[in-house]
């Protein structure tokens, strides 16, 4: 995920842009060695570290606190491990069919069920010997698509020789019979589930409800729910205080810990897990641990890569003791005697790919290709003292950029035509939010030699792609944008959003690696939703009219209620077999009819995909075609506006949601943005390093709205790309250049691979593979396809207070 980052820009001395496979380990000392994020934030992950697997999300530590099991779930491979925890060493790997965040192991040690995900099993392995065997399976149901429970949570009853199960697609619980691997019964729970948890002392069972800001209490007996006990937004872990009465609540959207009167069996605290007291949401507290006397609670913070930690000795009255800084989106913490552990779902940094993906070869575990985006690992370091907190803290504060006075007080020209300030007076009224589908900078724009572009890499070029250039070069063009998500599934979330909720983040892997589960992550499940909702939600709030061409609708459907009235029914949503000079029509026609009675909503999403292409399916426009379709249909839209009565008054944007599908020689996530507006600087190029949230905020502030999330609010805004005299010239369309009949004639290797990949909805193709087909497609069968870059920014040695 991408983000602005002037302070390197400013720093270009001290920065070294590098490709690593691994970074370097974290020193304590005096000296600092920060990784600079390229979406703002930075890493200062302390201690040892241990490459573990893709996307690992949960991590169980045996009772004696010598080895610990991690399952990873990303995109790729999915694997359980075994580790020494003295030796920090990984002693045996086992590959599974799929698996997710569900892990529990048997007193003994010997014993370890790990969640199936959608296989809808839970797999029963042995740890003998210190390898690990997969001896036998628990089965809910048929697997994905026939069986829908999708296994999320365990956790074991020895007493009763039980395991217990929650599912987050069809919200029960099942439970097993150990001795002799039945089913006993199925309880449906009335909202999806993350993590269950046994507590032997008090017989019950509690349940993290993912969907219904609430922990169920259960009896194991009957499995009657003794109590619903409303927590906050999008409960996950749960912790037990193996002493006392409490139970502790992760609650990601709430960037918050509940804790929970056991006794009560109500909310007794609310622990705050944010840098900042009333941050909007963006921290994504997903993890917890205790110390091993119970007085010190460490909260995983996912998205500000952290450990928020509270002193908890005295019931009621919890203390914040500061921050630890961590590896990239912390998933799980683990303190055993005096030494914490904390699973890094992403690892340190991005990396160069230079052994990527060939369709044509058999995929290797050394195979690097950009569908594997998050090689995790673990962080091993001595708890620190109260000096060594301090410090850590400054480190954290330091590698934050969202502070409060930058929420309240964007950077920007305090002259210029995007306010500062949330609620002061812009002169641009109208704002026009065009997101297309997956391309990186490179690809379209990487010829043009005003920016910083590799015209090797430029599949769709100006004679493809007019439209595109015109616009960079009569207003501005930028070459150091960056998107925030990593695929549709996230960035339809980003670019509406300014943030992916902790089930978008968790869930979209598993999906897009061909392991199961629906695609449900604009708008189809609530549980997706951020808690504030998005950007239209806001502009609800605030009275600011809207309406949406097929962004989160399609036709007159959607399923948004703050949709609902606000949705052109004409225009359709995701299809590539519908042009998108035909939704420009579709929305001229809307624009002119409310135009003609002053009703032009001040904020308009409109959806143009079509540059996603369908590859060389046989039948099916080429991929030149579709992208000179789409890039007419905006040149077209620009055009019509700019000769409206409302273009003195209107901005522009135009982005892609991902930049999934394509190379880019600087990073897999520079993308594009247009910005086309009286006020936009004209023949201008601007290197500073911007992103989707920043442009999200850009929007904010012309329309009075706050920021989103933490991400928006410490973004910064695009205002260098504008100027405070208006010009008003418009803009022409430039025609398209090739034939957009033109379509698929070839049946080869590509044509095949095209016709057995689905995309009737977004991102169902891995999408290394359809980089090669497209790549192939225009280039011929035997161009070779260049591997995607993943960027770090790497500062040595800052010398920078962090106390």
């Amino acid at each position: 995920m991408k983000y602005t980052l002037p302070l390197i820009l400013s720093l270009a001395l001290l920065t070294v842009f590098a490709s690593c496979g691994r970074a370097p380990q974290m020193n304590t000392g005096d000296k600092v060695e920060r990784n600079h994020l390229a979406n703002g934030w930075a890493l200062t992950p302390i201690g040892t570290q241990t490459d573990l697997g893709d996307l690992p999300l949960n991590a169980v530590v045996s009772a004696n606190g010598q080895r610990m099991a991690v399952t990873n779930n990303g995109q790729s491979i999915h694997s359980l491990q075994w580790l020494d925890l003295a030796k920090t060493k990984v002693l045996s790997t086992l590959e599974i069919e799929a698996g997710w965040v569900g892990l529990t192991l048997n007193q003994a040690g010997t014993r370890l069920y790990a969640s199936g995900g959608e296989t809808n099993k839970v797999w029963i392995v042995s740890t003998e010997k210190d390898e690990l065997t997969l001896i036998d399976s628990l089965v809910l149901t048929q697997p994905w698509p026939e069986g829908v429970a999708s296994v999320s949570g365990l956790s074991l009853d020895e007493k009763r020789n039980h395991l217990y199960a929650v599912t987050k697609r069809d919200s029960s619980l099942y439970t097993f019979d150990l001795a002799t691997g039945d089913k006993l019964s199925r309880t449906p729970l009335g909202a999806s589930a993350y993590a269950c948890s046994y507590d032997a002392g008090r017989d019950e069972l509690y349940v993290s409800l993912w969907d219904n800001d609430a922990v169920a209490v259960i009896d194991p007996v009957d499995f009657t729910t003794k109590a619903r006990i409303e927590v906050g937004y999008h409960p996950n872990d749960l912790l037990r205080h193996p002493t006392d009465n409490r139970l502790f609540v992760a609650c990601a959207d709430e960037n918050a810990v509940a804790v929970i009167d056991l006794d009560k069996l109500a909310v007794s605290e609310q622990l705050n897990c944010a840098l900042y007291p009333d941050a909007p949401t963006g921290s994504t507290t997903n993890a917890l641990a205790l110390s091993p006397d119970g007085k010190t609670l460490y909260a995983a913070n996912a998205d500000n890569n952290a450990l928020a930690v509270f002193d908890v000795a005295r019931p009621g009255f919890s203390e914040s003791e500061g921050f630890i800084p961590t590896g990239w989106y912390p998933t799980a913490v683990k303190a055993v005697g005096d030494q914490l552990y904390v699973v890094n779902g992403k690892g340190l940094t991005t990396k160069a790919n230079p052994n990527g993906p060939n369709p044509y070869e058999r995929r290797t575990p050394e195979t690097e290709y950009i569908a594997r985006l998050f090689p995790g690992n673990l962080s091993a370091f001595p708890v620190p003292d109260e000096a060594g907190l301090k410090r850590y803290t400054g480190m954290v504060y330091t590698n934050t950029p969202y502070t409060k006075e930058k929420e309240l007080l964007a950077a920007g020209d305090p002259n210029g035509p995007i306010p500062r300030r949330v609620g002061d007076p812009s002169p641009i009224k109208y704002v026009f939010y065009i997101i297309k589908e997956n391309r990186t900078y490179d690809q379209i724009l990487g010829d043009m030699p005003e920016g910083n572009g590799d015209p090797r890499l430029c599949i769709f070029p100006d004679s493809v792609s007019p439209n595109h250039h015109a616009l960079a070069r009569e207003f501005v063009l930028l070459d150091n944008y960056y998107v925030d998500a990593e695929v549709s599934a996230d960035g339809h979330n980003w670019s509406t959003a300014a943030y992916a909720t902790d089930y978008t983040e968790k869930v979209w892997p598993t999906s897009y690696g061909g392991r199961g589960g629906a695609y449900d992550f604009e708008g189809q499940r609530e549980i997706s939703y951020p808690k504030q909702g998005y950007i239209w939600d806001y502009c609800l709030r605030a009275g600011i009219s809207y309406r949406t061409y097929g962004e989160f609708s399609n036709l007159n459907e959607t399923y948004l209620e703050s949709l609902e009235g606000h949705m052109a029914t004409e225009f359709p949503g995701y299809n590539l077999r519908i042009r998108d000079t035909l939704r420009y029509s579709r929305w001229e026609a809307d624009f002119d009819s409310l135009l003609a009675v002053n009703a032009v909503p001040r904020f308009n999403t409109i959806r143009f995909g079509n540059d996603h292409t369908s590859g060389a399916r046989l039948g099916s426009p080429t991929p030149a075609a579709m992208v000179a379709d789409n890039d007419l249909a905006i040149g077209k839209f620009v055009e019509h506006l700019s000769k409206s009565s409302i273009w003195k008054e209107s901005a522009v944007f135009i982005t892609e949601d991902d930049a999934q599908n394509g190379p880019d020689h600087v990073d897999a996530h520079r993308s594009l943005m247009l910005i086309a507006s009286p006020y936009t600087r004209r023949k201008h190029v601007e290197s500073t390093m911007y992103s989707t949230a920043g442009a999200l905020r850009t929007m904010e502030l012309i329309l009075g709205l706050p920021p989103m999330s933490q991400y928006d609010a410490a973004a910064t805004p695009l205002f260098a790309c504008f100027q405070n005299t208006p010009d008003t010239t418009g803009y022409r369309a430039r025609p398209a250049n090739i034939d957009l009949d033109a379509v698929n004639v070839r049946k080869n290797s590509l044509s095949e691979l095209s016709e057995k990949i689905d995309l009737d909805r977004e991102d169902q193709v891995p999408d290394e593979l359809f980089t090669a087909i497209i790549w192939k497609t225009v280039l011929g069968e035997d161009a070779v396809v260049p591997a995607p870059r993943r960027g770090a920014f790497i500062k040595i040695g800052e010398d920078e207070d962090e106390d």
